[in-house]
């Protein structure tokens, strides 16, 4: 799994690291990871509608903080969910633009068994940093 839960880092909210060999990568583990915790079973999600993402940002952070509340605008204002995202990111001098497909369908009550309703991505912590070997991103959501 390319995210893990952080159980004591926000008591009222949900924390999580992503990795990713790849800026890429790390953007599509944090996008599971906000789909992961708003819905039990991601294999409960299929893949019926694609809907195209796209964000721009100065830094990589912000960049990130954009994608994952588009996420949750599309789970909020369409009742989207996501189960795989192709994330395609091209980095300028002055700005950072992302282009991804989501790949979902609409949330069902009777099919997706819900776990908690995440309201936004929180600055608070906010971090993408590249080691030696891989991406990483520590991300609190408020819920």
């Amino acid at each position: 799994m390319p995210y893990k839960f952080l159980e004591d880092v926000a008591i009222a909210d949900v924390a999580f690291e992503a990795t990713g060999k790849t800026l890429e990568e790390l953007f599509e583990s944090c996008g599971l990871a906000v789909t992961n915790t708003m819905v039990k079973d991601l294999d409960s999600v299929k893949r019926k509608i694609v809907k195209d993402i796209e964000v721009e940002s100065e830094s990589i952070e912000l960049l990130l903080f954009a994608f994952l509340q588009e996420i949750i605008f599309y789970k909020d204002a369409k009742l989207l969910l996501f189960n795989k995202f192709d994330v395609r990111i091209r980095q300028m001098k002055k700005k950072n633009r992302l282009k991804a497909k989501a790949y979902g369908e609409k949330l069902n009550m009777k099919k997706h068994e819900l776990k908690v309703d995440v309201k936004a991505v929180s600055l608070h912590n906010f971090q993408v940093k590249k080691t030696r070997s891989v991406w990483k991103a520590s991300v609190i959501l408020d819920v």
